[in-house]
């Protein structure tokens, strides 16, 4: 399997230039504080493509991006974590 975003895009709907706008929003309300931390939370089935959607989100937005690689059961599963944001990535809509 090739992991690329072009892959990715042609069997997933993840909108990541979305993700991408939102976080670097969300970045500028924070300004002049070091560092902003994104989770992502992935389903199984998605987790393979980490390091790809990383490095696509790492590209455009100024934050440390993180992947939880615990389990992950549905929006109402928040992991205990110190990041800004937490982004959640699933099967259906919330």
């Amino acid at each position: 399997m090739n992991y690329t975003i072009a892959n990715l895009e042609n069997d997933y709907e993840l909108e990541l230039e979305r993700v991408a706008k939102e976080i670097s929003g969300r970045r500028s309300q924070v300004a002049g504080r070091r560092g902003f931390r994104v989770l992502l939370q992935l389903p199984d089935g998605l987790k393979p493509w980490a390091v790809c959607i990383v490095d696509y989100l790492s590209e455009r937005c100024d934050a440390e991006i993180m992947v939880w690689m615990g389990s992950c059961f549905g929006a109402c599963d928040l992991p205990n974590t110190d990041a800004d944001l937490v982004v959640q990535f699933g099967h259906a809509e919330w």
